[in-house]
């Protein structure tokens, strides 16, 4: 029989946990499969995942395809009733030993069962698929936290993912003890929430707090990097180690998603724009050098032309380089796909011009790094990404997964060359 095979859509964690299913598949002997791990963060990712199933039943004809993941989770109906689908797996039950029990034993391909899929706001546990991490020699991934205790007005992802779990400091600490070991540079923290970590946890301990006991416990670590960041749940102890802590990368992706306050209400989001703009003016005053990277929803509804260009001056306002634009999709089941929709035209007009702004921002981070001398974590031996994840390509080969000095000479649009 054919090995398994995966394909994996969305974000770094759903990239974390495919590796965990390999690891799991190949310790149970499963074989003739293809998992797809899905996403839902928008009504156009879900159209993809579809999209995606019916091309591997074209190609692969024999093999059993089984779908997993967050759209799975939230739609696994929508999902069993595609001809091109053999089951539908839950978030949890991806993650259980036991699922890959059964799906490499000899009754699985006689089982008419098509839907495994429980409530996921019943999971209490996390990861206790910890592995050592997840990525490329120099850079790994290391999930701190899973789920989500909001309720934003135009997400499905806490439906999908149940409510915010933490991973105990201690085992934290441990397996980025095992990747230092492995020979890792850079370990990035992630989750679907990760300033919502320690909530759950006795004493509930902010985010700052494992921050710090990770540099201090694994001084070998040389580099420490945040994925995607609520800055409203920013805690003291996190703002010291962004001042004080160089082995914490500056740069930091911060969950905004609008730059106009009704928006925001709107959103159910726990933060107005005053809010945002005196939280990058205090890191960038704390840490100079500070790079920042957002999330922005264009066209959300209601969003006027004077709403949507509060939007667009927070890019300067709050000094952001690396934009991730969402075009606003309505979300069935969620309160704003109830609400008066934006013109479709004017949704993506709106994304271009952001997506415009945030073109011009990178072009002038990029002019600005011209002469500067960085520490480059070598992904390739031709390209590697400075502290604050800027790429670098060089003409001359480095030594891969390393960290090497470079002078700037020169950028295009998109990244830096190295002398």
């Amino acid at each position: 029989m054919t090995p398994p095979r995966f394909t994996t859509l969305g974000c770094r964690l759903n990239s974390c946990e495919t590796e965990v299913m390999k690891a799991l598949a190949a310790d149970h002997g499963v074989t003739g499969v293809h998992i797809v791990n899905t996403c839902a963060v928008t009504a156009e990712a879900v159209r993809q995942a579809r999209q995606k199933i019916r091309r591997i039943r074209r190609e692969q004809p024999a093999a059993r395809i089984i779908v997993t993941g967050c759209a799975a989770q939230t739609e696994p109906e929508n999902f069993a009733d595609m001809a091109e689908v053999d089951m539908v797996i839950g978030n949890s039950e991806k993650m259980q030993a036991g699922t890959w029990v059964r799906l490499g034993g000899p009754d699985f391909r006689g089982t008419t069962e098509r839907i495994v899929v429980n409530d996921i706001m019943s999971v209490r546990d996390t990861a206790p698929h910890l592995i050592n991490g997840f990525g490329t020699r120099s850079r790994a991934y290391v999930q701190v936290q899973n789920g989500c205790d909001h309720r934003c007005t135009f997400c499905i992802i806490p439906y999908g993912r149940g409510n915010s779990r933490s991973v105990p400091a201690g085992a934290v600490v441990e397996q980025i003890r095992r990747l230092v070991q492995a020979g890792h540079n850079e370990v990035v923290l992630t989750g679907v929430d990760i300033t919502g970590w320690g909530n759950d946890l006795p004493g509930t301990p902010p985010l700052g707090d494992l921050v710090q006991r990770i540099l201090r416990l694994v001084p070998d670590l040389p580099r420490l990097r945040l994925s995607s960041i609520d800055s409203v749940e920013a805690d003291p102890a996190l703002l010291d180690a962004i001042a004080d802590e160089t082995r914490l990368m500056p740069h930091l992706h911060l969950s905004l998603q609008a730059g106009d306050d009704m928006i925001l209400k709107r959103m159910k989001r726990r933060h107005l724009r005053d809010d945002a703009i005196t939280f990058c003016e205090a890191v960038r005053k704390a840490r100079p050098g500070m790079v920042f990277g957002a999330d922005i929803i264009a066209g959300f509804p209601t969003e006027t032309e004077a709403m949507f260009e509060n939007s667009l001056r927070l890019i300067d306002e709050c000094h952001l380089t690396w934009l991730h634009v969402f075009p606003y999709s309505p979300r069935q089941g969620t309160p704003a796909a109830r609400m008066p929709q934006v013109d479709r035209r004017l949704v993506k007009d709106r994304a271009a011009r952001l997506r415009a702004r945030g073109a011009a921002q990178v072009a002038a981070h990029l002019a600005a790094e011209v002469g500067a001398h960085h520490a480059v974590l070598m992904e390739t031996a031709h390209m590697g990404r400075t502290e604050s994840f800027t790429e670098v390509r060089f003409d001359t080969p480095r030594p891969e997964s390393r960290i090497v000095s470079a002078q700037i000479a020169g950028c295009t649009d998109r990244y830096l060359l190295a002398a």
